[in-house]
């Protein structure tokens, strides 16, 4: 349905850059520009906006990538609405999938595992990146669903509870903390290992001491870390403490070179949703995802 030409003017629009768009595309840069001119010859606007080095999308391009994403989304579902007329396994298509750390790496690896099993016919491109960034991607149209941790709610997206996990305060074996408990005039002493803004883990961690009237400025921060594991590895070689969610640490907890830390009235639980465009509730191919995903942990396979 998209031609190629169109392809490469939302390549071009997604990254601002002719040079970008060829590495992507594995084609030459005159040949970019040559697609890009063609169709502003064919709607006799221009669609870019040169500035020096640098391009702005024009008011007719904005336009135009914003029918394209449509379409795109249109395409798609014909293409899986009609494989599985005859047969359901026949499912064919290709979901792009967003996910906050936790699910992405501890949750999604054996779903995935037995969805392209049932479905050899479909293909799965993952994101993973905190809840904040999956938001955003999922806004761009840069993914079709999404699953992240969610205090507020927009209301441009439809929201579809997965499951819930809980957040825990741990240290490693060789931390002076190890086999201790902290009330809270302690906690607020301890220096502390965290995770980046944005984190669903973090915001999780600072909704539950806001609700002890403990402030983010209140904590005794030691370092922040980007990414899960990076926040596990520097616990097990450090002797502060951290927040795990449970799902990430399981092995380490087990054979004891981490220790949860009891802190007094602390409890951090925190659910996770599927997130789609409003609009986009339709889509065969998201919803099948939704129910599966959805009956592989109800199942308790996840874990």
């Amino acid at each position: 349905m998209i031609s190629f030409a169109h392809r490469v003017f939302m390549e071009v629009a997604a990254n601002l850059s002719f040079s970008k768009a060829a590495q992507v595309l594995f084609i030459t840069q005159p040949a970019i520009s040559k697609h890009v001119k063609a169709l502003e010859d064919q709607y006799k606007v221009p669609l870019f906006e040169r500035k020096g080095n640098t391009i702005l999308l024009t008011e007719a391009g904005i336009k135009l990538n914003t029918y394209l994403k449509e379409a795109t989304e249109i395409e798609r579902k014909i293409e899986y609405d009609l494989s599985i007329l005859g047969n359901a396994a026949s499912a064919a298509g290709h979901l792009r999938l967003g996910a906050s750390t936790t699910i992405a790496l501890y949750i999604l690896p054996s779903i995935l595992s037995g969805f392209q099993r049932e479905y050899a016919n479909l293909g799965v491109q993952l994101v993973n990146r905190n809840s904040e960034y999956i938001l955003n991607a999922l806004l761009n149209h840069e993914v079709d669903l999404g699953i992240i941790e969610a205090d507020s709610k927009l209301t441009t997206v439809s929201y579809t509870h997965f499951m819930s996990d809980e957040v825990i305060p741990v240290c490693s074996a060789k931390s002076p903390l190890a086999g201790r408990s902290l009330s809270l005039k302690q906690f607020v002493k301890t220096p502390l290992a965290l995770r980046e803004r944005g984190s669903g883990t973090l915001n999780a961690l600072l909704k539950s001491i806001g609700s002890l009237n403990i402030k983010p400025a209140d904590l005794l921060v030691k370092i922040r870390l980007g990414g899960t594991e990076a926040l596990k590895n520097f616990l097990l070689a450090d002797t502060c403490l951290g927040f795990m969610p449970r799902p990430s640490i399981i092995r380490q907890l087990a054979e004891g070179d981490l220790v949860e830390v009891p802190i007094e009235g602390l409890k951090i639980t925190r659910d996770f949703y599927f997130i789609r465009r409003k609009g986009t509730e339709d889509n065969g191919l998201t919803g099948n995802f939704i129910n599966y995903a959805a009956m592989h942990v109800a199942n308790g396979k996840s874990f």
